[in-house]
């Protein structure tokens, strides 16, 4: 099986030369990080994850988690060694506040080991990924007490935590929810109900999980409008067993390395983190941080098995291709067939351009907390907000769709267990669903994000676009051309989006997965003219790797062909709007 390596040159050619990291040095979280220790923390992470997490990925599919009688559950061979070296190396510290004893990084470079980590084994991750978010919930809706009591070992590793919202009878729609919270005299609260879908929410890696769940307190409004969130630990200060307990693990169709558990919570102690009622506000910083995260994951499993692929099409010999090239040889590689090219650099594309999108997503992410005026900490929040529903949507719609087309270049091989494509299809599966299925976060984009204000957010998304694309030399018009065309498809659906709101929601409803998707190809395109300009400057100047850089504009100049022209199609997807697809009365979905 091919190994697992950290795209480490990919990584550095995007946050120093198309993000331009030193030109934000006078940012005081960027100042603790110089160009050398930058470049020491990516290749250090790519280094940990291809040495340490990546081995774990076979085994940990062919193992999974066992949950035992007494409701404990072991994680498979390594797991707990692997943990305690990331927890002993401060992996986990990266952009954690350096208050509560974090590194207080840029989450750039967060981004970039939890890219590795996905890439090297998605199951593992599973277990601290979800970390970040976390910590910064209890951050934000914490009291002094709860902050100095968990905080401090929750940054450093020492306990993990959970996000406890999901209920059988309900998926994503929470204002269902019946788990119930009732306060006590001490200011505690007694939890009682039943989450599914708990993801690390039992194992052998850290002795103490806490839990944030959501619940109701007596006579909450209905809906969403009455959830609470609460803090709820696993063992108690006194390190007595909480009311808390694994009623089973799921038995998934992947990520079996995960322990992805049904909990039960019989009148446990917890703490109510910010108001009554208020749970979700709180809950939306830990779910954001998490969907920003599983983008990443869609690009670590493209990632993943375009280097699989790709290793495979050039030693593998089948067939003869048009233009031969080996005629001393019976058959020659799969690399020379077109069809298998297209597949290929489709992968690579996608890969490269989506890194690019999400390190400069999570930029944005450190500049809305830390940027100088308190405007320009505004514009990058929403440029943050737009574009976590395409990261999360677009990108694990993608990565999947890589993944499946990486096992095709496989032919049969790919079908079966040791080659590990079959893994990678099935791991990637789930990153589609969770924490809000895609055609949820379409949906937000296009009423939250872009209707909601007129689409002023999107306009101005796209107008930075264009205006990169105006001013493009002619030498770059491979790309701009083209990219500037589609963009003016992406304001036209953006204006009928904003119509559609006001006049028909129904209409906005059909139509936001294909501006989603939309969104993505654009976004994605923009990042390539962003590469491609900046290959091009090197190449005339004789600077860097010659043919890295060459792929580079080959690339580009790929995406613009056979990507952009999708969003002619996609425009009118959003024209279109419900049309036929709300025509067809529901009983006639029936076949009986």
């Amino acid at each position: 099986m091919t190994p697992y390596y950290p795209p480490v040159r990919d990584t550095l050619f995007v946050i120093e030369d198309v993000l331009e990291f030193e030109k934000y040095r006078g940012i005081e979280a960027f100042s603790l990080v110089d160009a050398e220790t930058m470049e020491a923390v990516v290749s250090e992470a790519g280094k940990f994850c291809a040495e340490v997490i990546a081995p774990l990925n076979q085994n940990a599919d062919a193992q999974g988690c066992t949950r035992h009688e007494d409701g404990s559950v072991t994680t498979p061979d390594g797991f707990k060694e692997a943990y305690e070296s990331l927890v002993e190396a401060g992996w986990g510290t990266l952009a954690q506040p350096e208050e509560f004893g974090g590194q207080g990084m840029p989450h750039v470079l967060n981004s970039v080991f939890e890219e590795y980590m996905n890439g090297a084994c998605a199951g593992f991750t599973m277990f601290s990924g979800i970390m970040q978010g976390a910590v910064a919930t209890v951050n934000s809706a914490g009291s002094d007490e709860l902050k100095a009591a968990y905080l401090p070992k929750m940054v450093a590793g020492e306990w993990l935590a959970t996000m406890a919202l999901t209920e059988a009878h309900a998926g994503t729609d929470l204002g269902l929810m019946r788990t119930r919270a009732e306060k006590q005299e001490d200011g505690s609260y007694t939890i009682t109900g039943e989450k599914v879908f708990i993801s690390g929410g039992e194992h052998d890696l850290t002795d103490n999980i806490i839990h944030l769940v959501l619940a109701r307190v007596p006579d909450a409004p209905v809906g969403t409008r009455g959830i609470s969130l609460f803090l709820v630990p696993k063992l108690l200060d006194d390190g007595s067993r909480n009311g808390v307990s694994c009623g089973s693990i799921e038995h998934k169709m992947g990520l079996h390395g995960s322990a992805t558990c049904v909990m039960n919570f019989d009148g446990a102690k917890g703490w109510l983190l910010g108001e009554e009622n208020m749970g979700l506000a709180a809950m939306f910083i830990m779910m954001n941080a998490a969907r920003l995260g599983v983008g990443t994951q869609g690009l670590g499993h493209a990632e993943n098995s375009y280097q699989k692929a790709a290793a495979y099409a050039l030693d593998r010999k089948q067939g003869r291709g048009l233009a031969e090239r080996d005629k001393s040889a019976a058959a020659d590689s799969l690399i020379v067939h077109p069809d298998v090219r297209r597949m290929l650099m489709d992968a690579r594309a996608f890969a490269e351009g989506f890194r690019a999108l999400v390190l400069w997503t999570a930029l944005h992410l450190d500049l809305a907390h830390h940027a100088e005026s308190e405007e320009e900490r505004k514009q990058a929040d929403a440029i943050v907000s737009f574009m976590t529903p395409v990261l999360k949507g677009f990108g694990t719609d993608r990565g999947f769709e890589v993944a499946v087309n990486m096992q095709q270049v496989y032919g049969g091989h790919g079908y079966v267990t040791e080659w590990g494509m079959e893994q990678i299809v099935r791991d990637a599966r789930i990153a589609m669903i969770y924490e809000g299925a895609n055609g949820v976060q379409a949906l937000d984009l296009a009423g939250r994000k872009t209707a909601k204000d007129g689409g002023a957010v999107a306009m101005a998304f796209l107008a930075q676009i264009a205006a990169d694309c105006d001013a493009a030399g002619d030498e770059l018009s491979f790309i701009a051309d083209p990219l500037g065309k589609a963009v003016h498809h992406g304001e036209a659906a953006a204006k009928m989006l904003v119509e559609q709101g006001a006049s028909n929601p129904q209409d906005m409803a059909g139509a936001s997965y294909a501006w989603m998707q939309l969104v993505g190809v654009l976004a994605i395109g923009w990042m390539w003219l962003k590469q491609a300009k900046i290959a091009q400057a090197k190449l005339a100047a004789g600077e860097g790797d010659e043919g890295f850089l060459k792929a580079k504009l080959v690339t580009a100049e790929f995406y613009a062909e056979q990507q952009l022209p999708l969003c002619t199609a996609l425009r009118h997807r959003v024209k279109a709007g419900a049309g036929a697809m709300l025509a067809i009365e529901p009983e006639q979905f029936l076949r009986s």
